[in-house]
C-alpha cells in the first residue's frame, strides 16, 4: 500500500516543475498573508511542499520553518533556499504530532493546500492550536470540494487504489470553518481564491 510519504516523495520532482495554476489567486493569497505578519514573527508552515510559498514570504517574517511529510520535497526546498540566498527560512521533514518539533510555539502557523489531504484533520488542528502562541494566528487555504465537485470522489477513489492519488477529504467551506472553530480559534477573515472550485482562505486567531 502506498503511504502518503511515499506518494509525495514520488511526486516531488514533477510537483516542483509544475507552474502555479492560478497566479492571480496565488499572489492575492500571499498579499493577504503578508497583511497579518510582522517582521519579528516566528512562523511555522505545515505541508510546505518544495518551499515556494515560505521563500516568497521570507521578507514578511522574522523566521519561517517549513515542514513536510516528504523528505524529497524538503531536499528540493532546501536547495531553493540555498540558491536564493534566503537565510531566515529553514526546512524540516516533519508532520504534526510526530514529536520532531519539540515543544516550540509560533506567532503564526500556516497551512496551504494541505488540510483537505489529512485524514486526521481534527487532531492536526488541535496540534496546530497547541503550536500557536496565545493571540497568534492560524492561516490556511484549502480546496473545498462540495456540491458538484463531490462527483470527483469516485475517480479519486479508483486512482487511490492504484497509488495514483493521495487521500482527499471532500468537505464544504462551512464544515472546514466549523472544525477550525472547534479546535479553539476565532475566524477573522475568509475568502475563496479562486472561487471555483473554492480554495477557501481562512485567517483564525487563537482564543
Amino acid at each position: 500500500m502506498t503511504t502518503a510519504r511515499t506518494f509525495w516523495d514520488k511526486a516531488a520532482d514533477k510537483y516542483a516543475a509544475s507552474p502555479v495554476k492560478n497566479m492571480p489567486a496565488y499572489e492575492h493569497t500571499l498579499d493577504r498573508v503578508r497583511a497579518y505578519l510582522k517582521p519579528t514573527d516566528k512562523l511555522l508552515e505545515i505541508g510546505c511542499g518544495t518551499g515556494t510559498t515560505a521563500l516568497k514570504l521570507a521578507d514578511a517574517a522574522g523566521h519561517i520553518t517549513g515542514t513536510d511529510i516528504s523528505g524529497r520535497m524538503i531536499e528540493i526546498a532546501q536547495g531553493k533556499a540555498s540558491d536564493q540566498g534566503v537565510a531566515n527560512v529553514d526546512f524540516r521533514q516533519a508532520t504534526p504530532g510526530d514529536g520532531s518539533l519539540g515543544a516550540e510555539t509560533y506567532d503564526a502557523v500556516t497551512a496551504f493546500n494541505i488540510l483537505h489531504l489529512l485524514p486526521n484533520l481534527p487532531a492536526v488542528l488541535a496540534e496546530i492550536h497547541d503550536r500557536v502562541e496565545p493571540g497568534g494566528l492560524f492561516i490556511s487555504k484549502s480546496v473545498c470540494l462540495q456540491g458538484i465537485w463531490r462527483a470527483m470522489w469516485l475517480p479519486v477513489a479508483v486512482m487511490q487504489v492504484f497509488g495514483k492519488a493521495p487521500y482527499v477529504r471532500f468537505m464544504s467551506t462551512g464544515a472546514l470553518e466549523k472544525m477550525i472553530r472547534e479546535a479553539g480559534f476565532d475566524i477573522v477573515e475568509t475568502g475563496d481564491f479562486p472561487k471555483s472550485p473554492p480554495s477557501h482562505f481562512v485567517v483564525a486567531r487563537k482564543v
